[in-house]
């Protein structure tokens, strides 16, 4: 298959990954035994990027162990022929094939042993057969939806390429399509940013039979008015993040840091950072999600390879390692296996 002019204006303006920066630091794998999955990568194919499973399987020989990975909707690899609303099926194949090669070329770790979607929840009660349609075409991989809600109403406040409505998640269509999730046994996968947490507290309560998982921490944002005023943006965050917690449907995935919307700009300096300085940098985030959600409710991610453009694959886990250690064993374990696999229903 290939990608679509429809595919290309969805790309995201993430960081460009520079292979010879990268290269520049490897750390060995702190803790190579602690198992891990990965809750949250995508696989793509786009005219400007490319990240398939071989790129995965590179990263993923870091030395860590990635016991099994959850493959995240990105909009690749679409069917143009079927109708626009059962289009993202040719995503879950491909997600699919992915997974088989990863297998056949001896992978140690069980890639895509669950499947974020997309289908549009804002057709209401008419995508519960859209959802059937993608369970049939993962081969009942799909364990969560997600349709990305980041909208600001400053044009210089732009963290994603997505152009979702204002408020999506208070549109009662959209909540209509929800609803239809978890008869299917389907969680949502939300995306927004700091200043759209009160609207997640309104879904949480609209949705309470519905497991919902904040992508990224919920995007504390360090771009255009917002930059230069991290505290600020901190302090508020930290307060809604709290109010956020709690619904106890809600977990929270601990990752994303590599984004431009963070603001750290570890991609600006003349070496990649070092775990120890990418765990100084994420450790109040962090701290933070763990205290208000507890570890039962908070899972890493990699983001890769939307990460990759600011750390090593290697770097990231070892930096969640270390911005963890000294918590109980069975704490770290439910951050680096449990809640994923409990949330996504996976085995192993």
């Amino acid at each position: 298959m290939s990608t679509t002019a429809t595919e290309q204006k969805h790309a995201v303006p993430h960081i460009p990954v520079r292979p010879e920066w990268l290269a520049q630091r490897a750390e060995a794998a702190l803790e190579p035994g602690l198992p891990i999955i990965d809750a949250h990568h995508h696989l793509w194919e786009f005219p400007d990027k490319r990240y398939r499973t071989r790129d995965l399987l590179d990263d993923l020989a870091s030395g860590h162990n990635i016991r099994a990975t959850v493959f995240v909707e990105c909009k690749t690899h679409y069917d143009t022929d079927a109708p626009v609303e059962l289009a993202s099926a040719g995503e879950m194949r491909f997600a699919l094939a992915e997974a088989r090669e990863a297998k056949a070329l001896g992978a140690t770790a069980d890639v895509g042993a669950a499947f974020v979607g997309n289908a549009d929840l804002l057709r209401g009660d008419a995508v519960g057969p859209v959802l059937d349609h993608l369970i049939e075409a993962s081969e009942g991989r799909l364990r969560s939806i997600r349709n990305i809600a980041v909208w600001h109403a400053d044009p210089d406040v732009r963290p994603s390429a997505a152009t979702p409505p204002a408020r999506l998640l208070l549109d009662p269509a959209f909540r209509a399509g929800v609803a239809q999730l978890a008869p299917r046994k389907l969680a949502f996968d939300a995306w927004l940013i700091h200043t759209q947490l009160p609207e997640l507290c309104g879904l949480a309560e609209a949705a309470s039979d519905t497991p919902i998982v904040l992508n990224h921490i919920g995007g504390p944002l360090a771009l255009g008015r917002y930059r230069g005023q991290r505290d600020a943006v901190f302090a508020a965050w930290r307060d809604d993040i709290r109010r956020v917690a709690q619904y106890p449907n809600v977990h929270v995935k601990l990752g994303g840091f590599g984004m431009p919307l963070f603001g750290f700009g570890f991609e600006k300096t003349a070496l990649p950072p070092d775990s120890a300085s990418v765990a100084d940098a994420i450790r109040p985030y962090v701290e933070t999600c763990i205290d208000a959600f507890g570890a039962a409710r908070c899972m890493f991610e990699s983001n890769f390879p939307v990460d990759k453009g600011s750390f090593g694959y290697g770097i990231a886990w070892n930096a969640f390692k270390r911005v963890s250690a000294g918590l109980p064993d069975a704490d770290r374990a439910a951050l680096f296996h449990d809640t994923a696999a409990r949330f996504y229903r996976i085995t192993g």
